[in-house]
């Protein structure tokens, strides 16, 4: 029988190793395309490659912002590699398509690493063109907030304010090169005019806090992106706060001593700060001037409070020249002389009761004042008119003495004062009588009674000397609340006139 025929081989043998065979196969695989499968007819391994490209493909185009997610690119990596790292295995053993070819395809590999690489190259211009695009719509957008802020009260869109300037900082600060980086400073320029715009409208309170917010802003924007806007708040503030504080004192506030107390602590050599002191200075004189005026009164007490919102300011402030205290020390004296011509207006108003407080108050802070003497007589008379109004009709003079002689005689236990006014005023204390008792009421009923009558009684008395004309009398109980008892006397020529004080549940008088 003849020989039988060896068995065919299942695959065609291995070729020799060929170094540039698996490099060429190795550089195509890079490519990305699966190349070095193809020329080694490995049809499912180039799918693979293909299809991942395409997938990193979809997620890289359109090239936005936020890039290529890191782990995609990281296992695209990892898969080049896999398929360079096995296909130069592969290749290392096997035939390429065609014979002879390896150095071409090995020349082709290197060819073909551009276009990965210039695919990158491009993708990463597109990147940063459309992070330079994002950034340039949050500007923008910042921008319109702060524009739209712009129509509201800066407490209302404060948050607002403050969300823009986040913006503007981390664009300045994370993205120091994009060209949104470069608009910032025109930015922050209509950011501060747009907050700042209460002053621009001569609207000086409501101008202050926008200001003070603009003045921290430096805490946090880089320098360079500010300029001179880092400075644009301070003269603007200073002038705020004198003028703000200059309007409430104008109306007779509270708030001016916080916003001239502000400014002198912030800015204590500014143009405006030299204004406080004139600015004092003008409200002391101001009110002093009302004294004289129709409300007398009202000048006093804000003297008195002018003093003393001015000497907290200088204590709170600093006062280095004084010129506060001195401001305060003259609205206080001013005040206090005042009192005086505060009395006289409640006299002639019919608040005899205020009238007798003020003058007494007066007459005892005021011992060498030249209207003191005066003022003790209106204290008087006012309290002679809270028994009879008729007293107060008109203001008491410093007059004394007369022609008529009047003898008031006390005819009663308690030690009384007697008051008068009229074309004289003033008054008098005489000592209780000795051995005198109250009356009842029944005895002051009997048609024959007639108090002061015991001719061997020595009854406590005093004669005084009176013009022609009506005076009106009070006797007062001392240390006692009895209520005070009065009478009218219209005096003549030509008689002499007893006045007799007696006590029965309540004091009364006659003659």
């Amino acid at each position: 029988m003849p020989p039988t025929p060896p068995p065919m081989p299942s695959a065609p043998p291995p070729a020799p190793p060929d170094a540039w065979r698996a490099a060429a196969v190795a550089l195509l695989n890079l490519s990305g395309l699966g190349l070095g499968y193809a020329l080694l007819r490995r049809w499912l391994p180039m799918a693979v490659c293909w299809a991942a490209t395409g997938v990193l493909l979809l997620l890289a185009l359109p090239a936005d912002a936020d890039g290529v997610p890191g782990a995609a690119l990281a296992g695209y990596a990892v898969l080049l590699l896999a398929a360079a790292v096995h296909g130069a295995l592969t290749g290392l053993r096997t035939r390429l398509a065609g014979p002879g070819r390896a150095p071409l395809a090995l020349l082709l590999g290197v060819l073909l690493l551009a276009v990965p690489a210039g695919g990158a190259l491009w993708y990463e211009d597109a990147h940063d063109e459309a992070v330079e695009q994002a950034l340039l719509d949050r500007l923008e957008q910042a921008d319109d907030l702060v524009a739209t802020s712009g129509r509201r009260s800066f407490r209302a869109a404060e948050d607002d304010y403050r969300t823009a300037l986040e913006v503007y900082r981390d664009i300045a600060a994370d993205h120091a090169g994009s060209r949104a980086a470069g608009r910032v400073p025109a930015s922050l320029r209509t950011y501060y005019t747009t907050v700042g715009a209460a002053y621009g409208h001569r609207d000086y309170c409501g101008a202050v806090q926008p200001l003070e917010y603009l003045r921290t802003v430096p805490r946090t924007m880089p320098r360079e992106q500010l300029g001179a806007l880092a400075h644009w708040p301070d003269d603007r503030l200073a002038t705020a706060l004198y003028e703000c504080g200059a309007q409430d004192l104008a109306t007779g506030g509270a708030g001016w001593v916080t916003r001239f107390g502000d400014l002198l602590d912030t800015f204590p050599r500014s143009d405006a700060a030299a204004k406080v002191v004139p600015a004092v200075d003008g409200a002391v004189k101001k009110a002093e001037k009302a004294v004289d005026g129709d409300e007398p009164c009202a000048a006093v007490e804000q003297l008195h409070t002018l003093g003393t919102r001015i000497g907290d300011l200088s204590e709170s402030a600093g006062d280095a020249d004084e010129g506060l205290a001195r401001s305060a020390a003259r609205a206080g004296r001013s005040g206090d002389s005042g009192t005086y011509a505060c009395g006289v207006d409640q006299y002639k108003d019919g608040d005899f009761d205020a009238a007798q407080k003020t003058m007494q108050q007066f007459a005892a802070d005021h011992e060498h004042d030249r209207n003191r003497a005066r003022a003790q007589k209106i204290a008087i008379a006012a309290e002679v008119a809270r028994t009879l109004p008729a007293a107060g009709r008109k203001l008491p003079t410093t007059a004394s003495g007369g022609s008529i002689s009047v003898t008031v005689k006390n005819d009663s236990p308690d030690d009384i004062t007697v008051l008068y006014t009229g074309p004289v005023t003033g008054s008098f204390t005489l000592k209780g009588c000795g051995g005198c008792k109250a009356y009842t009421l029944a005895d002051t009923l009997f048609t024959g009674f007639k108090p002061c009558h015991d001719s061997g009684r020595r009854y406590p008395q005093r004669t005084i000397s009176l013009p022609v004309g009506t005076t009106y009398f009070v006797h007062k109980p001392n240390g006692s609340t009895a209520t005070p008892a009065s009478d009218t006397a219209k005096l003549r020529s030509g008689y002499i006139y007893t006045e007799c004080a007696y006590t029965t549940r309540q004091l009364g008088s006659g003659y």
